[in-house]
């Protein structure tokens, strides 16, 4: 069954494991774990230089909670994207997450991950 195929439970299923380890990689400003699941796309942009100034200069990114839900999957142009409402440790309010899931070399990997 294609990743797309996928019911949006089945997803949050293989996204929660991916999501935990980024809010956890972040908190800890762990390169290596941040980017373990990324595709060779999002690795060519995200190194590690850049990624130490966006933890340094964000508190959010560095305080993210394990309180999460996720809202919701879109579908489209071979990849799935993942809404997740997420909470920080620090920070008071609400946060939305977007995971972008895709394969590559028949293996389930993030193709793009924000916070705002």
């Amino acid at each position: 069954m294609s990743l797309l195929d996928k019911k949006d439970q089945e997803i949050f299923k293989i996204a929660e494991p991916i999501w935990d380890n980024l809010v956890k990689s972040s908190n800890m400003k762990d390169y290596g774990g941040f980017t373990k699941d990324f595709s060779s796309q999002m690795l060519y942009g995200a190194n590690e230089v850049e990624l130490g100034k966006q933890w340094a200069g964000n508190k959010l990114l560095t305080n993210l909670s394990y309180d999460k839900n996720f809202l919701g999957c879109l579908r489209r142009n071979g990849f799935v994207t993942v809404l997740i409402k997420q909470k920080s440790d620090k920070i008071s309010g609400d946060y939305l997450g977007r995971l972008v899931l895709g394969v590559e070399d028949e293996q389930i990997k993030v193709f793009g991950a924000t916070i705002f």
